[in-house]
């Protein structure tokens, strides 16, 4: 931090590590004024105010460095002090340079500028958000706000606003530079499928892993021994109306997983994800190598009703005969499969 007559300045960039590094790693140099240009795209809605241009320039203690962008010489942060140094009729100025691209570098105006010397108004600091959500759209809504000095529901709302920036992708870019999924919903149905191979494997292995949090994990883990839907409810929901406004019906289970529904209760008396969730309480399942490949490979079948659909969307033209082909295959095996669990004969593997 440089203390100076504008107030403190945070010379450093958002806690998200981008191309460029921190500005205050470099050395000070003299730069001349006459080398320097101001930034491309204002920050502000008004100009420099000359009131604080004068206030600036009429003191004797030295100006702190300016940030410069070094690819173009434009001033990142403190074009009050490079005009307060033209108005003292100064030749050069300290100076840092920033070495990044030109996104970057308003990104890193935008922070310098929140709340030292003049800080940027509620609007001014909204549309900054708004050109950072558009070019960097990976970033998550926290690591723009700790960067705009809004709050992470203001800039998820703009976000939404600008038609989703970034909602096309799987994972975003958190403040701490660790990139997370935007749903745990993915991270949730990995870490079920972690705890059926590995039960003993610990929380943070777990957690690690998925890329979710070890609370998140836990929260699985109980789900699983009760029998429930790893993925709470809401975000089900969430993900069902994401994925189509009219996906059609759900593809029907494989009839092995039918067969080996509750005593009781016939193949046609359940849903697919109930009978999945008894299989998986069952301890002769769970705790043998076996029972628990089973599991992972009737999970995709009933967990994600729509998967298919975005499956057979993805498929490209050149190939799907032999993914048809190869889908037919697959569909035989667990009909044998079914075959052999109704008949109580499963001496071999498919």
């Amino acid at each position: 931090m440089v203390l100076g007559t504008d107030g403190p300045t945070q010379v450093h960039s958002t806690d998200v590590a981008y191309p460029g590094g921190v500005a205050e790693q470099f050395e000070v140099r003299r730069v001349p004024v006459a080398s320097l240009r101001p930034p491309a795209d204002a920050l502000r809605e008004e100009a420099e105010s000359a009131e604080h241009v004068r206030l600036l320039a009429g003191s004797d203690a030295e100006l702190p460095s300016i940030v410069v962008h070094r690819a173009t010489m434009r001033v990142i942060d403190g074009m009050h002090r490079l005009r307060a140094a033209e108005l003292r009729g100064e030749k050069e100025i300290s100076a840092r340079f920033f070495d990044g691209s030109a996104q970057d570098a308003f990104v890193f105006a935008v922070r310098a500028n929140v709340w030292h010397g003049l800080p940027l108004s509620l609007s001014e600091r909204t549309a900054a958000a708004g050109r950072i959500l558009r070019s960097h759209p990976q970033w998550s809504n926290r690591a723009i706000a700790a960067a705009t000095g809004l709050s992470a529901k203001t800039v998820g709302a703009q976000r939404r606003r600008l038609g989703g920036a970034g909602s096309d992708t799987t994972s975003r870019i958190g403040r701490d530079g660790r990139t997370r999924p935007v749903s745990s919903a993915e991270g949730r149905r990995i870490a079920g499928r972690l705890i059926l191979e590995s039960p003993e494997a610990s929380l943070r292995v777990i957690a690690r892993q998925a890329g979710i949090s070890p609370g998140t994990v836990r929260d699985v883990r109980a789900r699983l021994s009760r029998g429930e839907d790893v993925v709470p409810p809401r975000q089900r929901a969430r993900g069902d109306s994401a994925a189509s406004q009219d996906p059609g019906p759900a593809p029907a289970c494989p009839p092995a997983a039918g067969a080996a529904a509750d005593v009781g209760a016939g193949p046609l008396e359940q849903e697919p994800s109930e009978i999945f969730r008894s299989l998986c309480r069952d301890p002769s399942l769970r705790m043998s190598e076996h029972g628990r490949q089973l599991l992972r490979m009737v999970e995709p079948h009933v967990l994600d009703p729509h998967l298919w659909d975005r499956v057979a969307e993805s498929v490209p033209p050149h190939r799907a005969q032999i993914v048809s082909a190869l889908a037919t295959q697959c569909a035989e095996r667990w009909q044998r499969l079914a075959s052999r669990v109704k008949a109580d004969d499963v001496p071999s593997v498919v």
